[in-house]
């Protein structure tokens, strides 16, 4: 009766797993990304290891993606050094990595000019809202660097915690 009973479970457990498809989890086992760069005007984010490119993604950006991100609510994408600080596994966006604006200067200067500089800068997946805006408008984030849930997937699991991003125009 209780082997009956843990074959049951057993094989519940497994069509359980089974029915939750496949895993946004993904593992990387390739080298270490050192630094990655951002080229705004191309669109384009390109991923180092030492002076090696590893991978190339075609991003899409905030709404006014000209110039450096000064106040919240500006639609522009940070310019400049910052570093991946956080990463948000229940992302709106399907996977998120946080980028660390705003650094001081960025901050003091919108404090200097009586605003908010703005703050939760992500390179994210796409996730339900950027599938219907992405194909119409290439970009649509609110100053976020956006790819699709399937290349998050692979970025989330290349890149650490601390590294750095050079954001360029």
């Amino acid at each position: 009766m209780l082997t009956t009973f843990r074959l049951i479970a057993g094989v519940l457990l497994l069509a359980l797993v089974a029915s939750c498809g496949p895993s946004k989890f993904k593992t990387y086992n390739g080298p270490p990304v050192t630094q990655i760069v951002v080229n705004k005007n191309a669109r384009q984010m390109l991923f180092f290891s030492g002076p090696s490119i590893i991978a190339a993604y075609d991003v899409g950006l905030g709404t006014e993606p000209v110039g450096h991100k000064q106040f919240s609510g500006d639609g522009k994408t940070p310019e400049g050094l910052y570093y991946i600080n956080r990463r948000n596994p229940e992302s709106r966006y399907h996977l998120s990595l946080g980028i660390s604006y705003p650094n001081v200067q960025d901050a003091a200067f919108a404090l200097s000019q009586g605003r908010h500089p703005g703050n939760d800068i992500f390179i994210h997946g796409q996730g339900p809202e950027g599938k219907v805006l992405a194909p119409q408008k290439r970009d649509w984030t609110v100053g976020c660097i956006a790819v699709t849930d399937a290349q998050m997937e692979d970025i989330y699991a290349m890149v650490k915690d601390g590294t750095p991003i050079q954001i360029n125009p």
